[in-house]
């Protein structure tokens, strides 16, 4: 873990000075550098995520969880990097209007992805309060 931390902050840094160093002169082209790094080191970490959502499928089968749930949730993750990652670009990119609406959005699907776990919740809560 802590070698492929060193390799993508090294990346990071690199790509940064050359970024800083190209933008004087092709801007277009250093934009372009930054989103290309950021996909890099995304695609770096695929085999991680991956991992991490295996071990969470197990731990939520020998818990006895419904998957249905844990996927829900684990998709629900998904959208907030995702969403946060583009959201980051297009603020690279000088267009925080249009990251803020990246943001929004993302806000949105998740709470559409959550209503029926907290729809799970709630009927539990009401399950377990004894009637008056």
């Amino acid at each position: 873990m802590t070698i492929e931390i060193i390799q993508i902050v090294g990346l990071g840094l690199v790509a940064t000075f050359l970024a800083l160093i190209v933008k004087e002169q092709k801007p277009t082209f250093a934009f372009m550098l930054v989103v290309f790094t950021g996909c890099v080191i995304f695609l770096f970490l695929v085999d991680q995520i991956y991992v991490i959502i295996r071990m969470v499928e197990k731990i939520a089968v020998n818990a006895n969880v419904n998957l249905i749930y844990v996927e829900t949730i684990l998709k629900i993750i998904g959208i907030a990097y995702i969403a946060e990652f583009g959201a980051q670009i297009t603020k690279d990119a000088g267009q925080g209007a249009i990251a803020s609406k990246i943001e929004l959005g993302g806000k949105i699907l998740i709470l559409a992805m959550a209503i029926p776990i907290l729809t799970v919740i709630i009927e539990t809560i009401i399950n377990l309060i004894p009637p008056a």
